[in-house]
């Protein structure tokens, strides 16, 4: 890999053409086209009271017995807050309670309904349950390894055609992801991540990609105007929240807070969806803070604005593009000790165009990687039939400190990565950072760019200055 200067000048491909063509058509229709406001508590139609101290709904002492009487989830309140759900109409809420010291619930997986909030009051939490077998497809699908690509267990809440449902609250939902599973009445020496690592440490000695059977905790399907707002969300087994196939989802004023060794606990996942707001929310997770995903449609118009991220793998797009990724608009951001601050990532399998994309107003520190757009991400072999094209993508008032690498890694010469660079500063020393392009076209300026460039097959428009960008200090708070 070349180590000079960038200077080459190279011809724009059909690919670069058709991208910016791309992102003229985009340009009227960047982020979220909603007007998204504040969003208010619905009335309930139910109050259910808790029965059950924290210490009880922890102790697993419920489901061991359960599963030794063979009564089932008779024992835990899944059965009360399904109902709460079937007959509430819409526009109402099914309110979790505290009553006198009792504060918890502990529940199996249950359904949203159309048109139907759960609200979780302060001081209040939720517990998805420890038994596999309650979440399990079929007998015996979860809480295994196995290499079977779909996922054997229920999310813990399940959001299908269910519009205009939402989940509010101070309160917390704890999916006791770190806890140990009770299987057939014992409590087993495993829990939801020590299964993430078994798949992790079995797929070094096998070629067919085991995984991890474990329940997400919120997953949405073809749901429409979905509102997350003021809920805490912690210990999820997987994903806390992925939002598939919809359009409309508000996520206001939220907590996620899992431990940064929990394996594949991404924070927010849009997946094939359009006009999306992430606002005024803090997350920390043991993998992305939020990963947009596009691999069987495209995901569009989104806003994320005002918000806090700690650890976690950053800000992402990606793996998967081939659907096409656009109208991404990220602003006013901190990111607090992430492995990763902005990615982009895909490979040849699984790549396609990633168009209209800024990134604006952002502070990252103490990152091994700050900035990293890399189309040829986990590469899995020869296979080349959905390449990755990045364009018209742009990096504004971004400031980092800490050191780390800042790379840009095309695919290929006709497969670029097209980035503007408008006020990129190393608060530091740009000697701090290994700042790499490769198969890229960077523009540098207006505002000061203070980082050389060292690669190979890439051109640079503009020129290297040293300037001043409003400080980061403000931007770093501590998670609530």
């Amino acid at each position: 890999m070349g180590r000079s200067k960038l200077f080459a000048i190279c011809q724009i491909s059909a690919v670069s053409l058709a991208a910016i063509t791309a992102i003229v058509g985009l340009s009227l229709y960047a982020q979220d086209t909603r007007t998204v406001k504040e969003p208010v508590i619905p009335p309930a139609c139910i109050i259910l009271k808790s029965t059950l101290t924290t210490a009880a709904a922890i102790s697993g002492e419920l489901e061991t017995r359960a599963s030794k009487a063979g009564s089932g989830q008779a024992s835990l309140d899944t059965a009360r807050i399904q109902q709460g759900m079937d007959h509430c109409d819409k526009g109402q809420a099914v309110e979790l309670a505290f009553d006198g010291s009792n504060d918890a619930f502990l529940t199996g997986p249950i359904f949203l309904r159309p048109g139907v909030t759960l609200v979780v009051d302060k001081g209040v939490t939720l517990y998805g349950t420890r038994n596999p077998e309650y979440y399990a497809v079929k007998p015996g699908t979860c809480g295994i390894v196995s290499g079977d690509s779909s996922n054997g267990c229920k999310p813990l809440i399940t959001v299908k055609s269910a519009t205009g449902s939402g989940i509010m609250g101070d309160g917390t939902i704890d999916g006791q992801g770190g806890a140990r599973l009770i299987v057939d009445g014992i409590v087993s020496s495993r829990s939801w991540w020590d299964l993430a690592e078994d798949a992790r440490d079995t797929g070094k000695l096998r070629d067919d990609a085991p995984r991890q059977q474990v329940p997400r905790m919120i997953n949405t399907d073809l749901t429409d105007d979905f509102t997350l707002y003021r809920i805490t969300l912690k210990n999820s087994p997987n994903f806390h929240v992925a939002f598939h196939r919809g359009d409309g989802l508000t996520v206001w004023g939220i907590k996620i807070d899992t431990p940064k060794t929990a394996r594949n606990t991404d924070g927010i996942d849009p997946a094939q969806s359009s006009n999306i707001t992430i606002t005024h929310s803090w997350i920390r997770d043991g993998d992305d803070n939020i990963a947009i995903k596009a691999g069987e449609g495209s995901t569009t118009n989104m806003t994320v604005s005002h918000n806090h991220f700690y650890w976690g793998h950053g800000m992402s797009i990606g793996s998967e593009t081939t659907g096409g990724v656009s109208g991404i608009r990220v602003e006013d951001l901190s990111l607090d000790g992430p492995d990763n601050g902005l990615r982009i990532k895909s490979n040849a399998t699984r790549g396609g165009l990633v168009a209209d994309v800024i990134y604006e107003d952002i502070c990252i520190r103490d990152s091994k990687v700050p900035i990293l757009f890399d189309s040829d991400y986990s590469f899995p072999g020869k296979s080349v039939n959905q390449l990755p094209v990045y364009s018209g993508i742009a990096l504004r008032n971004v400031r980092v400190s800490g050191g780390g690498k800042i790379q840009f890694n095309g695919f290929d010469h006709a497969h670029r990565i097209g980035v503007t660079l408008d006020g990129v500063l190393a608060l530091d020393s740009p000697a701090h950072y290994k700042a790499q392009a490769n198969h890229s076209d960077l523009t540098l300026g207006p505002g000061p760019v203070n980082l050389v460039f060292i690669g190979d097959d890439s051109t640079v428009n503009g020129k290297e200055l040293n300037g001043v960008l409003p400080g980061c200090a403000a931007k770093f708070v501590l998670f609530p």
